[in-house]
């Protein structure tokens, strides 16, 4: 009825969730619950699917390009998981380079922050992931990886603090040594038309 995904093996994660569904008192023969330890296993394989992804294949979509200014994709909607509960966090990625000579496609950029958030995370992991991955991959003059995101693991349990947003950043190359590059990349980062 179900597959392994390579490394990920469902028929394990569907025992560990009948074992944690009798934990909690529940009964695992009750209508609502009978597929829940399979829906829980699909849902895992979908949500940290990037742990067994190639994420150099994003790389085949680059273009030579006579273009030295600033590449920007603001506002990426990501979601991944905390590593610390297994709790997700959801917020938005803005991620840019200066290139040398080399663009990439602007899909890519939004597949790659996607590729590094399937994975069970920390938030200040998953954005040095992205301004490292990207900085060595497209030998960039530089790169900027800002995150926001809001975490479930303090929103709605411990401390309980909806509303909060946790922001990290990485500057690489030229965005981090040099002031004027990094006041200019963050001003686009944080210009809004909303």
């Amino acid at each position: 009825m179900t597959k392994k995904n390579k490394a990920i093996d469902t028929e394990r994660i569907i025992k560990a969730v009948q074992e944690i569904l009798i934990a909690v008192g529940e009964d695992t023969e009750r209508e609502g619950l009978k597929k829940t330890p399979e829906r829980v296993a699909r849902m895992y394989t979908e949500l940290l699917g990037g742990m067994h992804e190639d994420i150099k294949k994003h790389l085949k979509s680059t273009f030579t390009e006579n273009y030295d200014e600033i590449v920007l994709l603001r506002d990426i909607p990501f979601y991944s998981i905390c590593e610390h509960h297994l709790m997700p966090f959801i917020g938005s990625a803005h991620v840019a380079y200066l290139p040398t000579g080399t663009v990439l496609g602007v899909s890519k950029l939004a597949r790659i922050v996607d590729c590094f958030a399937r994975r069970l995370q920390t938030q200040e992991r998953l954005t040095f992931q992205i301004a490292d991955f990207l900085m060595e991959s497209l030998k960039s003059q530089g790169v900027a990886v800002i995150l926001e995101a809001s975490h479930s693991c303090m929103t709605i349990r411990g401390i309980k603090k909806p509303g909060s947003v946790m922001v990290t950043s990485a500057l690489r190359g030229i965005f981090r040594r040099d002031p004027k590059s990094r006041n200019e990349v963050l001003s686009l980062m944080h210009s809004s038309n909303k």
